[in-house]
């Protein structure tokens, strides 16, 4: 398996494909509707400017991507940055998520970014045994915060530190 660093030409339409089924099928993405090749070329170009969109690849198949997005607009919140990682359901468990974050957490940690934040709507067993298997910490829940598909669902927030507090800020 490959991890690098996605483009939009070459990656927008696996990854679009990889994410429509978390959008259209379960409360993983509270997007309601999947975006498209173009939309996920135009996410991709935007966040790997200031932050990082990897994928992973073997044999030419694109398994998942992970990226890093901004947390908050507030200047105080630069160093922070929000992370997500799909993996396509046909790979599920084979090591995709984890060598994506692994490879995210150390380009981000290179760009400046010092903690990780991660979402995941409840239920999501899957979710929270990666995000504590790859060094996170829940940090709280927001109750009832994403109404999808006829209910409301809470979501919790981990966070992973990526650089000692000790460390100056960049910026």
């Amino acid at each position: 398996m490959l991890i690098r660093d996605a483009t939009a030409r070459r990656d927008a339409a696996p990854c679009a494909a990889i994410y429509a089924p978390y959008v259209t099928d379960t409360v993983i993405s509270f997007e309601y509707e999947a975006p498209t090749e173009a939309e996920m070329a135009e996410r991709i170009e935007r966040l790997t400017g200031t932050h990082a969109w990897l994928v992973a690849e073997d044999d030419g198949e694109i398994l998942g991507y992970a990226y890093g997005c901004p947390h908050r607009e507030r200047a105080a919140y630069q160093w922070a940055t929000e992370v997500s990682v799909y993996v396509d359901r046909r790979h599920h468990r084979r090591g995709a998520g984890r060598a994506l974050y692994a490879a995210l957490f150390k380009s981000l940690a290179e760009k400046g970014y010092r903690i990780a934040l991660g979402g995941i709507a409840l239920p999501n067993e899957a979710s929270v045994a990666l995000h504590k298997a790859c060094g996170f910490i829940p940090v709280g829940v927001y109750k009832g915060i994403g109404y999808k598909q006829d209910a409301w669902w809470d979501v919790e927030w981990w966070q992973l530190e990526l650089a000692s507090r000790d460390q100056p800020g960049a910026g």
